[in-house]
């Protein structure tokens, strides 16, 4: 099951009145922040090398342009214009294969940001893509977007977040000639790698601090693999990757919504006094009857939960079916 719920906070903006937005098949918009559904995780049988399931989020600032032409053009850029390597198993030359095609997706992506006029040159976009291969699981990141992964209960992160202040990326941009002012890139950006801001790039073809290009983590799923969380920097500003799985299992627990599980992940982050956009992805990889059972007494116990108004209106029914 895929699941995803988007808001658009601002911090003039009362919790109690900020809406849901929960999508349907299609790419939709909402401000500077996108995401894109793809068809559900085992709902079709496919060969290992085969894509079962692609996921994007781009998350976008200075302007909406980049983020909604990136938007637009995903399936061109993600799919139509990279060719994946043609293979009846996944091994490593495969796995290679895909993770060039994806760079190339996101470099692409990014020239095509800098030669269309309708993109402002100081719009730009984060992105994170999920890509499932049998039961491979590979996610491509750029920017400060997070894929978490639940084992066991367990989070596991599955991307890293691309800020200017964390060692790898710091000692890149500076030996590019870039510096970081108070957090930010050059002291305007509070990422490192994004897709566009190209009034932060250098001419292309050229080295700079600001790139697009993405890192990968992989993972083989295996039955212990529970769910996957895509979000946007607005949920990951306030909570930890292991207090979202936490409170997504919680929610599973409950009532088996993965719908309702990313609600309660942006009504968490509000509780929390986010001010960004927020976007959150919940997959759920098992099917809903492949997960623990509540026991007999829990049974007995929500069935005793009844009102006497609707145990009326059960006898009512239960004896005009006998009457038939």
């Amino acid at each position: 099951m895929v699941a995803e719920a988007e808001v658009v906070c601002h911090q003039s903006v009362p919790v109690s009145d900020v809406p849901f937005f929960v999508k349907g098949s299609n790419i939709e918009e909402i401000d500077e922040t996108l995401a894109i559904r793809s068809p559900k995780f085992g709902q079709v049988r496919v060969a290992e090398s085969d894509v079962s399931l692609s996921q994007q989020v781009f998350d976008g600032h200075g302007g909406p342009e980049a983020a909604a032409y990136v938007r637009k053009h995903a399936l061109r850029f993600f799919f139509e214009d990279v060719k994946f390597p043609q293979t009846c198993e996944v091994d490593d030359v495969f796995l290679e294969g895909v993770e060039n095609s994806l760079r190339k997706s996101f470099l692409l992506a990014d020239l095509a940001l800098a030669g269309d006029c309708t993109v402002n040159s100081s719009s730009g976009t984060t992105a994170i893509t999920a890509l499932i291969f049998g039961r491979l699981l590979m996610v491509a990141n750029a920017g400060d977007c997070r894929a978490v992964l639940c084992r066991k209960g367990e989070a596991i992160d599955m991307s890293e977040d691309h800020r200017p202040i964390y060692p790898s990326e710091r000692r890149r941009v500076e030996e590019l000639g870039g510096f970081i002012d108070d957090g930010y890139l050059n002291g305007v950006l509070s990422v490192s790698r994004a897709l566009g801001d190209w009034d932060m790039k250098s001419p292309k073809g050229l080295p700079s601090p600001l790139i697009a290009e993405p890192e990968f983590r992989r993972m083989v799923l295996t039955e212990d693999d529970e769910f996957l969380i895509i979000g946007c920097d607005g949920i990951w500003d306030v909570m930890s990757s292991e207090h979202a799985v936490s409170l997504v299992c919680r929610g599973l627990r409950r009532h088996d919504d993965p719908e309702q599980c990313a609600k309660d992940l942006v009504m968490e982050a509000l509780r929390r006094n986010t001010f960004d956009n927020l976007t959150v992805v919940v997959i759920c990889f098992s099917a809903p009857d492949s997960r623990e059972q509540p026991s007999p007494r829990q049974r007995r116990l929500k069935c005793c939960s009844l009102s006497a108004e609707a145990l009326c209106s059960l006898r009512s029914l239960l004896d005009g079916n006998a009457n038939r």
